[in-house]
């Protein structure tokens, strides 16, 4: 399953590893973010349940083999040896990741992996792939959820994406706190809330706006929200009420002045008895535009947000990597001696062996600081270690997460931010309230390792 979801060096790699005798070589590798996108102070990790399910499935087809064998770049290495080997290809590997929904911030491994080495090697891409998407678009949508306070936001951006793409939006944006989806296929998947009306196309198709209205409330009765801004907004609101009198859940605006619109459109629904039909709101909405209208009054109760989330339109792609952290001919949970690796490229270090982050919170159970440090390390006191086995031996160590775990969790998480790092705006310096620490003894191996790597290289 997705094997070939990948980049043609994995395999070039995978092909050199095998052909040289490196098969036996253990790997630890790690996946974490170098820096936070421009106005980000934190990000909110996903995408994990995607990468273990890719783990679970790895496999290749002979279709497949005999396509890589077709590759020219490849061709001198598809022997006979090596497609058996493919063939029979499984993760027999150890992962460690940070649950889903967690803040996290620059450098703190995600995801941890101890495998064969050219099981580590292959699975880079997809898991990139997929943590970086949902983890871009998750912690978008939590900018877009503490911008609303205490009114629901919708996730409608299928349009917006690719098809599978907009599934994992979906997903992330639902995880972090929005309160459904458009998307039905997604609703299906994961057991999420499925929200939504009718687009203009159904009142341009019927002959007036109040025949558009009848229509609707007749095949949804228990189900009204009226898209009222068609032809004119004021005017609609007064038609949707007099027509869905107590049936009226609820309409929508799509253009114009939101914030007065709101204000208009509810005088009109109140005076005519429809106090509790909702005011929904869309139309090219992000967290700052929320924020405008949320500071100005407007009695908006639902935000629809569709492009600006699931394309994270101020940063759309994320920065994640994944780098060879030790290697060693041990077997993958079996103690042993592994030897830390890490590179020293200017803007691209990384740290060497395998890693656990350590938090603590204040008094007040506000994020006070993490601590990278070495996974041998003991925990210090009051410290919360943030990566937690997910496989041994390339089976799930425990059923898949719920989404209302991962939805509390977030809670959780975003109440425990310090007020500072909770701000949508555009700080020129984002996330400089919060230091992420390395333990001694992981800042002594880094110069050991600097060392020897530097001696090496003479």
């Amino acid at each position: 399953m997705d094997a070939l979801h990948t980049d043609l060096y994995q395999l070039t790699m995978a092909a050199g590893y095998f052909h040289r005798g490196m098969t036996s070589r253990v790997a630890t590798c790690e996946l974490f973010v170098r820096r936070l996108p421009k106005h980000r102070r934190f990000l909110v990790a996903m995408g994990l349940d995607r990468v273990v399910r890719y783990l679970e499935g790895l496999r290749f087809t002979d279709e497949q083999i005999a396509y890589l064998s077709a590759i020219p770049a490849l061709a001198d290495a598809m022997t006979p040896a090596f497609c058996s080997y493919l063939r029979s290809f499984r993760f027999h590997g150890d992962a460690w990741a940070v649950p889903e929904g967690t803040v996290f911030f620059p450098n703190e491994p995600l995801l941890r992996v101890t495998a064969p080495l050219i099981e580590a090697q292959l699975i880079e891409t997809f898991a990139l792939s997929a943590i970086n998407y949902a983890t871009a678009i998750a912690s978008k949508a939590a900018r877009v959820v503490l911008a609303a306070g205490d009114a629901g936001v919708m996730e409608f951006g299928t349009r917006r994406a690719h098809p599978e793409a907009a599934i994992d939006a979906a997903r992330a944006a639902y995880a972090v706190g929005c309160v459904g989806t458009s998307n039905v296929e997604a609703g299906m998947r994961f057991g999420i809330p499925v929200l939504g009306t009718a687009a203009h196309m159904w009142t341009m198709a019927h002959p007036t706006e109040e025949a558009a209205f009848e229509s609707y409330v007749a095949v949804f009765p228990s189900a009204a929200i009226l898209l009222i801004d068609t032809y004119d907004t004021l005017v609609g609101a007064a038609r949707a009420a007099a027509i869905a009198r107590d049936k009226l859940k609820g309409v929508r605006l799509d253009s114009g002045d939101l914030g007065a619109l709101s204000v208009a459109v509810r005088r009109i629904l109140d005076a005519a008895g429809c106090a509790s039909a909702k005011i929904v709101a869309s139309g090219d909405l992000n967290e700052h535009r929320i924020a405008e209208l949320r500071r100005a009054g407007a009695p908006i109760d639902l935000y629809g947000v569709g492009t600006d989330l699931v394309t994270s339109i101020d940063a759309p792609s994320l920065g994640g990597v994944y780098k060879l952290v030790e290697i060693g001919d041990v077997e993958p949970g079996v103690a042993g001696e592994r030897t830390p690796i890490a590179k020293f490229s200017e803007g691209k270090a990384t740290l060497p062996g395998a890693h656990q982050v350590h938090r603590f919170h204040d008094q007040a159970g506000k994020l006070a600081r993490d601590v990278i440090a070495l996974d041998s390390e003991p925990l210090g006191a009051g410290a919360e270690p943030l990566l937690a086995p997910v496989m041994k031996r390339g089976a799930r160590v425990a059923p898949p997460e719920g989404l209302d775990a991962i939805r509390a969790r977030v809670r959780e998480q975003l109440v425990a931010l310090p007020e500072a790092m909770r701000r949508i705006d555009d700080d020129p310096a984002p996330g400089a309230a919060f230091a992420v620490e390395l333990s001694p003894q992981l800042g002594a191996l880094v110069e050991t390792v600097r060392a020897r790597v530097v001696a090496g290289a003479r």
